[in-house]
């Protein structure tokens, strides 16, 4: 700023037209009144960035991470995106424009000054296998297409931003809840699929966006998705539950309402997971 200010001083003497020296320098480490703008955060994904609930909107992972970083948040995420929605389908919110998703964000990084991405992406295509007469198969399939798509995504953020922090994250296993879920024929035997569903998922997901070199916060890890369900606690409405179950219970609104979207505890733990391995 200094070596600006001095600048901006020679400009103005050289354009009074005269030889009598400047009659003010700018004192050492005097800095410019405008405030430097305001960085940019860019959110795509689905309705995990768009904290839809059961009632309406709340506060979404992205929103707390922008608010606690005190970054701009640029939220794309539309409710019900997939994969392969990210390049094809229009973006929402404010940002957006008409275009899709991918090529806003890409709008965005060249635009203004960029330090944060998020993508969170895979739980809408992975959805219908929690009822495939082979969830298995199902998955594999479709972590499979996943996995393309999201890798097409990153390389078109990486094209226009090399240096960019970008961080992709993974969910709750909601399917645990089915544990518990009255209105989900053979809950245990779903929620006992999901473990090995959800670690071949996010294994596979984490691979690309490390070749990206992209962060990876893995939410079903941070929010016990991992837990032996053999790990045991009292829960206040279910009884004696696998401690996984209770987590995801408190944390997502699927085990009484059928719902896939996080509380806000559960939004809260997501931010927590993003900031953690975006440091």
């Amino acid at each position: 700023m200094l070596r600006f200010a001095l600048v901006v001083a020679l400009l103005t003497a050289l354009g009074a037209c005269t030889s009598t020296p400047p009659t003010h320098t700018p004192a050492p480490g005097s800095t410019s009144s405008t405030p430097p703008a305001q960085q940019t955060y860019v959110s795509i994904g689905d309705s995990y960035a768009t904290g839809f609930a059961p009632g309406g909107a709340g506060e979404s992972f992205a929103q707390i991470v922008a608010k606690q970083s005190g970054l701009k948040l640029v939220n794309l995420a539309c409710n019900g995106a997939t994969s392969a929605d990210l390049a094809t389908k229009p973006a929402c919110g404010q940002d957006a424009g008409g275009k899709t998703q991918l090529d806003a964000a890409v709008d965005a990084l060249r635009t203004t000054k960029t330090s944060l991405v998020t993508i969170v992406i895979g739980g809408n295509d992975l959805a219908p296998c929690a009822i495939a007469q082979d969830p298995l198969q199902c998955a594999t399939t479709t972590v499979a297409g996943i996995r393309t798509n999201v890798a097409a995504t990153l390389a078109k953020l990486r094209a226009v931003a090399p240096d960019v922090k970008i961080v992709g994250l993974t969910y709750p296993d909601i399917f645990l809840g089915a544990w518990v879920n009255p209105s989900i024929p053979n809950g245990k035997n779903i929620a006992r699929l999901s473990v090995s569903m959800f670690q071949d998922f996010n294994t596979t997901i984490a691979a690309e966006y490390a070749k990206a070199g992209a962060k990876f916060a893995d939410v079903t890890n941070t929010t016990g998705g991992y837990g032996a369900l053999t790990d045991l606690t009292q829960d206040p409405k279910y009884g004696q539950i696998p401690a996984s179950v209770a987590q995801v219970c408190t944390l997502t609104y699927f085990c009484d309402r059928s719902d896939v979207h996080p509380t806000p505890a559960g939004h809260q733990a997501i931010a927590e997971a993003v900031t953690a391995a975006g440091r």
